[in-house]
């Protein structure tokens, strides 16, 4: 990446999370998802503004709260703190925690409602229709299902039938130029599976949606008319605009939209990649560059929820595994958009395989071989000879191809080129067995150990976004100054004769579950 590139703001987004429970494991997977790339994006040099935050609004929360006997505003304070403590559990590097009862945002809800209305985008009208409270969603008779004489939603959720004064967006009219867009943009929708699935349900008609409701309170007025609130996916995808500025500061607004990607979970696709550029170009926005849907986990094969009592924890997953391994296994077992499987024996096995074995061994033998060989100095750049050849264009690219793989959010293709690279370097070392060359050539003792610890350098400065704890730590073993742990940075060989610590383990092996 090069040039002006080099510099672009870079604005990235999960979705904000519905405050109707605490968190679980798909709230960490989709906010991990997006610490990494921003995290690979400040490490490109670029500026970079992350956003989380909660989703407050709306008759399912009214329900809770009322179910909890508390008052709305408090039941969302008190579930909200959960969301911002996953933050720190999991390490996000966030830049900033929206919640949907703020006042900022409340003004920017406005805003958009009021630039939709003068542009005769939204209009006053009667709905009937499906509408399943849990999704806060509408459904047409062709995507229902009934059993035992209750009609459900594809998500499972029970419908109810609706009828109220309603305003309505002009979904109808957008259908062509969303067709267009997609075409345009091809990458606007990934992966391609969940792209086709939208095409097909635009293709297949557009209805005009309808944008408030009546029936209950909790919610942000309609301006003009406070028999209203907004439906809670206009004011909820607001969210991201208000975050960049919307309305009220023109020039971060111009820095930040548009967004340069939505990571959202595939049952919010629709919404985000149908409803969001839908409103925005009514108003006059820019569309995001991106939205990416990823699949659904399962728990040790079992359908994950609450009446198997199954939902994963990720506090106390964390607890139980470690925060880097927890964060290393959920983006590297399953192809990134795929739905996956989580297994306690495959976290283990990553971790004991890959983490503590060929990475952590690899660290720990170089390093010990410098202490106890170079009188615990970093050996000086090495010229490479003919057998240092694969190893040197593996490390010599890695930083192109890993990066290759997250433009593209393949988690897990970017970790299996640096795991292939590890594997190589441990072959590497027991080819060249810098142990014997002690006694036999020590110049190339040294240069081979110099070209293990410039190869650590690379694996551990390409996976700080995955572990930052962890490789924060080897390359303080390495000897990395804090300056010059940036992609860029690789480039410049450290300087011989650099006093390194002694090494300490950098994972735990971890005893395998019982069968």
């Amino acid at each position: 990446m090069t040039g002006d590139a080099e510099q672009r703001p870079c604005f990235i987004t999960t979705p904000i999370y519905y405050v109707n429970d605490r968190p679980h494991i798909g709230h960490a997977y989709t906010s991990l998802a997006a610490d990494v790339l921003a995290r690979w994006r400040r490490l490109e040099g670029r500026p970079v503004f992350f956003l989380t935050g909660t989703d407050e609004h709306g008759q399912k929360v009214e329900k809770a709260a009322r179910d909890a006997g508390m008052d709305p505003q408090a039941f969302c304070d008190q579930v909200s703190r959960h969301f911002r403590d996953l933050t720190a559990t999991m390490a996000l590097s966030v830049d900033d925690f929206i919640r949907t009862t703020e006042p900022r945002h409340k003004v920017a809800c406005a805003a958009l409602w009021d630039e939709l209305v003068r542009r005769g985008e939204i209009y006053l009208g009667d709905y009937e229709g499906w509408y399943a409270v849990r999704d806060e969603a509408f459904y047409g008779p062709d995507e229902l299902t009934e059993r035992d004489g209750v009609k459900y939603a594809p998500s499972g959720a029970p419908v109810e039938w609706v009828r109220e004064p309603s305003y309505f967006f002009r979904l109808s009219a957008w259908g062509e130029r969303l067709l267009a867009f997609y075409e345009a943009n091809p990458d606007f929708i990934l992966p391609a599976g969940r792209r086709n699935e939208v095409i097909a349900f635009v293709k297949s008609g557009l209805g005009d949606l309808s944008v408030s409701r009546t029936s209950f309170r909790w919610g942000v007025p309609v301006p003009g008319d406070d028999a209203h609130v907004m439906y809670v996916w206009l004011d909820a995808l607001t969210n991201y605009i208000t975050a960049a500025g919307y309305p009220t500061d023109s020039a971060r607004f111009a820095t930040w939209w548009p967004a340069e990607l939505h990571f959202v979970g595939k049952d919010i696709l629709r919404f985000h990649a149908i409803y969001w550029p839908a409103f925005l170009m009514a108003a006059g926005l820019a569309p995001p560059g991106r939205v990416f849907a990823h699949g659904w986990w399962t728990n040790e094969g079992q359908k994950i929820s609450k009446s198997l009592g199954n939902v994963i924890d990720p506090v106390r997953l964390v607890e139980e595994f470690g925060l880097d391994p927890v964060r290393y296994f959920l983006l590297r077992e399953v192809p990134f958009g795929q739905d996956g499987d989580f297994s306690r024996a495959a976290l283990v096995a990553r971790n004991n395989g890959e983490l503590a074995n060929a990475l952590g061994n690899l660290a720990n033998r170089t390093l010990s071989l410098i202490q106890r060989n170079c009188d615990a100095t970093l050996p000086g750049p090495a010229v490479r000879g003919a057998s240092d050849a694969t190893l040197g264009a593996l490390v010599d690219g890695l930083a192109a191809t890993v990066g290759g793989h997250l433009e593209r959010q393949e988690f897990h293709l970017a970790l299996d080129v640096v795991l292939a690279a590890v594997r190589e370097a441990n072959g590497y070392v027991t080819v060249e067995q810098p142990w014997a060359l002690k006694k036999t050539d020590p110049v190339r003792m040294a240069a081979v150990l110099r070209i293990l610890h410039d190869a650590l350098r690379a694996f551990a400065t390409v996976l700080q976004p995955f572990m930052p704890g962890s490789m924060a730590k080897l390359l303080d073993q390495l000897g990395v100054p804090e300056e010059a742990r940036g992609l860029g940075a690789l480039a410049t060989p450290l300087p011989g004769g650099l006093a390194l610590p002694p090494p300490e383990p950098l994972f735990r092996k971890i005893e395998a579950p019982a069968a």
